[in-house]
């Protein structure tokens, strides 16, 4: 009975893991370019000039089924069914969850925006309602009969990579009230999927209810209820070569962060110009709010298959379902194979993060963040969180931190952990207080990495003049505020002091404010004479340049369409728009190509289909710049050498038929593929009417 066991309760007893990645470390605002996970708004205006993090790893665990002492868990003589407590419902619970955060680095493209870049590795696994019962059924010592009323159930697991890219920007600086947001655009490669779920399902295992003859017997299985089990390619193969399979997809975070700065005035300075430094080494807020969501996106694996079983039975000899070779094999010899699919679809563990951060000053802060799953329970083909509610007390420094999250999450109940970051270490556990004092944990975590944080530096003032180096004209020579740091003088000697000499770097007339004649724009023309001075123009023109009133950049000495942008090699004029293919007119040239009847065996078409040629003609003719491949496809009725052949030439007097409708040859190839591609299976006369077709595909 193994075999069965694992179909249905393959994880339910093992310590799993769920919640959010880095418990505690993610709340701090030296976490660099790891808290881009949680808020992709969090890189940009952030105390770093730049972050690498080099590895970090983060495991949770966690059920509500068994709660363990986990330090009599690593005794020797510990025994985990028997001293484990166990809370079995109609309804546990129980996942896993591992990150590792890859190389990854952020860095600020200015003062109000940035951008980072990220390897993260993750996987999951969801275990959704199971009959806590079950396992006391299977485990009762008293008698080798069972009965299991599982229901409906859902097991999903999914490893896959990312490489995303984050954008940052300020978007409102005003006084006391600050917000920025983020993007991050994350290209997905899946490692592996499997998922079943069950509806209405029973099992009943009768120790001795298959009568073998002689005086012996074996057990006997009945169930009833439906299973769907997907996988991707080989999932099942015992002797598969592990290779990336053919599964990708695209994903994104999106964030924001809002900031109330009451005190802004205490982290800004302005100098006489105007100009103004905001500290970049301080925080700066009494209270920060955040709102993200994380994982929006799926990988489609397009080898995966889907397959669903009616598995109502009776009777089925113990022996017979321990000999079968895999899951796949039980399912397909003892049940009813209701319907099969190709491709499949990984949904990504969808959440909303929601946050509020609070400083008592620059050095104790308090936390208060919500993970909520925005995947529901038991969703088939997706990952998801557990639902997390979580209070951060921690003191915070620029090379040190520590933090003790308060949690209490869906399934675990209330945990207790603490956290350490010193320079480029960071280390801690989202449970580790509960898991040390308690004997009835449900959940555990653990997490480490290494980084290399560049921290912005604070400002300086090598005169000590008051006025720091970033708005001092003169930095290493005192002088007063109103002159930016500078002392006065006529350092260009024409008799205007410097406060009042528009050059003072160079000698000029009193007309011109102290400033010589010249060619600011370098067009051949003085500044007394030139109508425009700031801007280099040819001297007929009286030195400003030609007017470009379309800004298509051709000028309107030599644009023949003024006010109308259009392109050089038209003389600004506008081109002719050619229509491009979309998919809904690729959809409707294969609709219209299906409809295509040929004569039986034969490659003639019949003359019922020209209509359908005809708009098929049509609709090529709107866009003569494209090129199509006709492709033919048979079922699989009658040898390969034949099928190959017949489906050659039914794309050919396709081909040919638009040829002499008027399509140029040289936008249309044909090609037969025979049986080899079926979009149906061949074991039905509907699926094999489905396969025989002709399909017309843009060439891109």
């Amino acid at each position: 009975m193994k075999k069965i066991t694992f179909i249905f309760l393959f994880g339910i007893s093992s310590v799993c893991v769920e919640a959010q990645s880095y418990v505690g470390f993610l709340t701090d605002n030296y976490s660099g370019v790891n808290s881009v996970i949680a808020n992709p708004a969090n890189i940009t205006d952030s105390r770093f000039k730049t972050d690498i993090n080099l590895v970090g790893v983060s495991v949770f665990g966690g059920n509500d089924y068994y709660g363990v002492n986990i330090m009599d868990a690593f005794k020797d003589d510990y025994d985990f069914d028997l001293d484990a407590k166990k809370h079995p419902s109609k309804d546990n619970n129980a996942a896993i969850n591992l990150d590792v955060m890859g190389p990854a680095f952020m860095f600020n493209l200015n003062k109000k925006s940035s951008i980072a870049i990220f390897t993260r590795a993750r996987s999951m696994v969801n275990i959704n309602e199971i009959n806590g019962t079950t396992i006391d059924n299977v485990d009762d010592d008293t008698t080798d009969d069972f009965n299991v009323n599982e229901g409906d159930f859902n097991m999903f697991t999914h490893a896959w990579a990312e490489l995303g890219v984050t954008y940052a920007r300020v978007l409102f600086n005003e006084e006391e009230h600050f917000l920025k947001g983020g993007l991050t655009l994350k290209y997905l490669q899946g490692g592996g999927t499997a998922y079943a779920v069950g509806k209405n399902v029973t099992i009943d295992y009768d120790a001795d209810g298959t009568d073998l003859g002689g005086g012996e017997s074996t057990g006997s299985i009945s169930s009833t209820g439906q299973i769907t089990y997907g996988r991707f390619a080989d999932f099942d193969n015992d002797d598969y070569d592990y290779e990336l399979p053919d599964a990708s997809g695209f994903g994104a975070d999106l964030g924001f962060v809002y900031e109330w700065r009451p005190n802004y005035a205490d982290y800004t300075k302005t100098n006489a110009a105007g100009d103004s430094y905001t500290q970049k080494d301080k925080n700066k807020y009494k209270l920060k709010l955040g709102l993200s969501i994380t994982d929006i996106g799926s990988i489609k694996y397009k080898e995966g298959l889907q397959d669903t079983y009616d598995i109502t039975n009776t009777g089925i000899n113990e022996d017979d379902f321990e000999d079968a070779d895999d899951i796949d094999d039980i399912l397909n010899t003892f049940y009813t194979l209701e319907k099969s699919s190709q491709g499949i679809k990984a949904k990504l563990p969808t959440a909303l993060h929601l946050n509020a951060d609070w400083s008592f000053n620059s050095k104790l802060y308090v936390n208060l963040n919500t993970d909520l799953s925005l995947v529901s329970k038991g969703k088939e083909n997706a990952s998801r969180i557990s639902n997390t509610l979580s209070l951060t007390p921690r003191f915070e420094s620029k090379w040190l931190s520590f933090y003790v999250p308060l949690s209490v999450v869906e399934n675990n109940g209330f945990q207790a952990g603490a956290g350490l970051r010193a320079g480029p270490l960071y280390v801690g556990s989202g449970s580790v207080l509960t898991a040390l004092t308690g004997d009835n944990s449900k959940g555990a975590d653990v997490y480490a990495g290494l980084k290399i944080p560049i921290y912005q530096g604070k400002p300086r003032d090598k005169d000590d003049d008051g006025i720091i180096d970033k708005l001092d004209k003169c930095p290493k020579v005192a002088g007063p505020i109103e002159n930016n740091g500078c002392p006065w003088g006529d350092k260009d000697n024409d008799g205007i002091l410097d406060n009042v000499d528009a050059c003072p770097e160079e000698a000029g007339p009193e007309e011109n404010n102290g400033c010589p004649w010249g060619d600011k724009d370098g067009d051949s023309l003085l500044d007394n004479v030139d109508g425009c001075p700031e801007v280099a123009g040819p001297v007929e023109n009286n030195g400003c340049p030609w007017k470009d009133s379309d800004n298509d950049g051709v000028l309107d000495k030599d644009d023949n369409c003024i006010d109308v942008p259009g392109t050089v090699a038209n003389n600004g004029c506008p081109e002719e728009i050619v229509p491009e293919v979309t998919e809904e007119v690729q959809k409707t040239l294969n609709a219209y190509a299906k409809t295509i009847l040929f004569d039986s065996g034969k490659s003639t078409i019949k003359s019922v289909s020209n209509g359908v040629l005809n708009d098929i003609v049509n609709i090529l003719a709107k866009y003569p710049n494209a090129k199509f491949s006709i492709e033919g496809h048979t079922d699989s009725v009658g040898n390969d050498v034949s099928n190959q052949k017949l489906s050659e030439s039914r794309a050919s007097s396709v081909m040919t038929f638009l040829i002499e409708k008027g399509v140029a040859s040289s936008r249309l190839s044909s090609t037969g593929f025979g049986e080899s591609k079926p979009m149906a299976t061949n074991a039905t006369s509907a699926g094999r009417a489905d396969n025989r077709r002709v399909e017309i595909n843009l060439v891109k």
